[in-house]
């Protein structure tokens, strides 16, 4: 949704972030190199680039619900799925497929509910389990409600656990180390429901576009933001050619 406000291609692309230009495809330098140069300006056709902005970028707000999915996503990915705290977690959640348990795929109840149970840690490893208290302490002392006094230093703990694991750097996980300082003081004063509500709504475009995010999955569900908001406007019908 960010990057299509910001007029940014979606998917998989080589420069996927709109505060710098970091290469996603650089895997040998994601832990290594947290200063990328700043993007400057959004043209169509350059740097992934594809319209004009619709937003300004000050105002788009770090969202750190979907940040600690992601941060979850990427641990989960991470781990042997012949290991015992995999087979926890298919335990833990037997409604959840097996696929989505190995993509990571959770939501914010789930996490929580994740981070109360104590026989989880119990089946992590040496390195798993001093990155899933990283985990744990940055979603308690930053992307909770309380941010602790020293939270620079429980991410950059994060980062230096989730690289000797073997996580892959996400874009999510790019934001929350090297544009830190881009989360608003008062984060925790935004409630999670908005993430979950957007969570809820879109699910039902992303079953009619078959999962594929594109213009016009995100402008139909635009329009339906519209509606609800009650602002009087038509839609432009689109003329249907035969031939």
């Amino acid at each position: 949704m960010v990057a299509f406000l910001i007029g940014l291609q979606g998917g998989f692309t080589k420069f996927p972030c709109y505060l710098c230009l970091w290469k996603s495809r650089d895997t040998d330098s994601h832990y290594h190199k947290r200063d990328w140069p700043l993007r400057m300006e959004f043209l169509a056709g350059q740097k992934n680039g594809k319209w004009e902005p619709l937003v300004d970028t000050t105002k788009v707000l770090m969202p750190p619900l979907h940040i600690k999915l992601g941060l979850m996503k990427q641990f989960v990915k991470a781990l042997d799925t012949d290991s015992a705290a995999f087979k926890h977690l298919e335990d833990l959640f037997p409604k959840l497929s097996e696929a989505k348990i190995k993509a990571g795929v959770f939501i914010g109840p789930q996490v929580k509910k994740l981070i109360k149970c104590t026989e989880f840690q119990k089946k992590l490893t040496r390195n798993e389990n001093a990155t899933w208290n990283s985990f744990v302490a940055v979603v308690k002392g930053f992307l909770w409600n309380l941010k602790a006094h020293n939270y620079v230093k429980l991410v950059e703990t994060l980062v230096k656990n989730y690289g000797k694991m073997g996580c892959r750097i996400s874009l999510k996980l790019h934001i929350l180390d090297a544009h830190l300082n881009h989360f608003k003081r008062n984060m925790g004063e935004y409630s999670e429901e908005h993430g979950k509500h957007f969570h809820q709504d879109i699910m039902a475009f992303d079953r009619q576009h078959q999962g594929q995010y594109n213009e016009s999955m995100m402008g139909d569900y635009i329009w339906e933001l519209i509606q609800e908001s009650g602002v009087l406007c038509n839609r432009k019908s689109r003329r249907i050619t035969h031939f």
